[in-house]
Order: structure tokens, then sequence, then C-alpha cells
């Protein structure tokens, strides 16, 4: 089963922490290409790790939502950007090209 779910609003996100006490979260953007590279080893890790809840938003559609997550747990924005939470809290987080199938999976060990 692939465990990736597009996520639109702040209300969803909140959901989704209340009730799954691990899960991956990335910040897309559709027009950078360097976001295009990240997103492709996000797909890469789903494809590897079916058993992870992972979620995406489009930081163009999903701004309110973007800004939120940045501002809530205190950490700056950026894009692309994988956030790991553990419990409700964001436990790792990485950028730009750091954002590869090998540090996705080293986060969640």
């Amino acid at each position: 089963m692939n465990m990736k779910t597009r996520v639109s609003t702040i209300e969803q996100f909140e959901n989704i922490k209340v009730s799954t006490s691990e899960f991956l979260v990335i910040k897309h953007s559709l027009t950078c290409p360097v976001s295009t590279a990240a997103f492709d080893e996000y797909e890469k890790f789903v494809n590897d790790h079916a058993d992870v809840p992972t979620f995406y938003l489009y930081v163009q559609e999903e701004r309110d939502l973007s800004n939120y997550i940045a501002e809530k747990h205190e950490i700056k924005h950026e894009s692309p950007q994988a956030l790991f939470f553990k419990n409700g809290e964001v436990v790792w987080n990485a950028s730009h090209w750091k954002i590869t199938n090998r540090s996705l999976t080293e986060a969640i060990r």
C-alpha cells in the first residue's frame, strides 16, 4: 500500500498529528527543479517504505498550511523541505539537495 497523501488544510494536518504517531511531510514547490528532484527521491522512499505514513503539500497552493507548520514548529520555511514528526513534534528536517531516499530512510530509524 502506498502511504503518500496530499494534505491541504491546517485542520487536516492537525488531525494527522493527533492520529499518527510518526509521519513524514514534504513541502514541494511545483516550479523548482531542485524540489522536483527532491520529490523524486521522496517517491523512491515511499516505494521502499510502504509502512511509513507520508504526506505532501504544494507550497504554491497550500501556502497557509506551509507557513502554519513553519511557525507552529519554529522551523524556517524552505522549499523543498522534509519534516519527520514523532508524537506531534518535528524530530528531523532537511531541505533542498539533502532530501534523498537515504536521508529520509535514516530519519525514520
